[in-house]
């Protein structure tokens, strides 16, 4: 754990999955059954970023919405064991915890997920209301697109700590648009800054980002690396070479240690750096939240 962070404390408001993967061992033959490794683990986008940021050494507490059922329960337990404060979360008498199912393809990238994420619009604005004075007395704050759009409006409105956001899809990005002028950071892949901003290059998504009040952008690309942008400055790193086992997960890790990058007084390269070492470290585990993260 990172000594320069461990009383450093963040709140990380989003979504909580039970995640069901699928990985082939042959090629995925559609409309067929294929022979693979089927496994049931704690995930979720708010999730994974509180998980990366234990193992980065800050203390964390992870506003988010859970069902009363098994599923709530296992999520319960596996935060309750790195840490992760829940005093914040919210149990939703019978209601489905959310889960996330997926299927990559042999090397490990994504070919497809469905998200059952109805448990998140609990957290609606009287309940953040509710909560407001914990989150404003954490040096940062964390929060993901899987939140309504008037949850993101209204902690636009009162969220007075430094807010880093993670946009999760392309279909929920925009949702994020009522909060980018209060943004100390935002993390999109391609996709999502387009979605976004409605721009065709990440360069001028990210200039269409900071105009609209962020004060850093930081846009994966892939295997192309990152973007990283703040006032007049385009930066773009490559990717660290390595193993990808499964990806899933690592745009999680890369926004975690952009918040521990903050917390560090970390420049804009630095930030990047950091990102996309998070981001391979994830790529080179079987795991979607590695048991262990190790940033310098």
């Amino acid at each position: 754990m990172g000594r320069e962070i461990s009383r450093k404390k963040l709140a990380v408001i989003g979504g909580t999955n039970l995640d069901v993967s699928g990985s082939p061992r042959l090629p995925l033959r559609l409309h067929d059954s294929t022979p693979g490794l089927v496994r049931l683990r704690p995930g979720g986008v708010g999730r994974n970023i509180a998980h990366a940021l234990r193992l980065l050494g800050a203390e964390v507490s992870l506003v988010t919405a859970l069902g009363d059922d098994l599923f709530g329960e296992s999520l319960r337990r596996s935060c309750a064991g790195l840490g992760i404060d829940l005093s914040l979360a919210l149990t939703v008498e019978g209601a489905r915890s959310s889960s996330y199912l997926y299927v990559t393809d042999a090397s490990g990238d994504l070919l497809a997920g469905i998200a059952d994420m109805d448990v998140v619009a609990a957290l609606t604005p009287e309940r953040l209301a509710e909560r407001i004075g914990r989150i404003n007395r954490c040096d940062a704050v964390v929060v993901d697109a899987n939140l309504s759009g008037d949850a993101l409006a209204w902690l636009a409105e009162h969220c007075l700590a430094p807010m880093i956001a993670d946009p999760v899809s392309a279909a929920k990005a925009p949702r994020l648009a009522p909060l980018l002028p209060k943004l100390l950071a935002i993390k999109p892949n391609r996709a999502e800054a387009f979605a976004l901003t409605g721009e065709s290059s990440p360069e001028a998504a990210a200039r269409a980002l900071l105009s609209r009040g962020v004060r850093r952008v930081f846009i994966s690309l892939g295997e192309q690396g990152m973007l990283a942008a703040e006032g007049d400055a385009l930066l773009r790193l490559p990717c660290r070479s390595g193993p990808v086992v499964n990806s899933n997960g690592a745009g999680d890790a890369a926004t975690a240690a952009l918040a521990w990058s903050f917390l560090r007084g970390l420049d804009l390269g630095e930030s990047a750096a950091a990102a996309l070492e998070a981001a391979a470290q994830v790529c080179a585990s079987e795991e979607t939240s590695p048991p262990e993260l190790k940033l310098d």
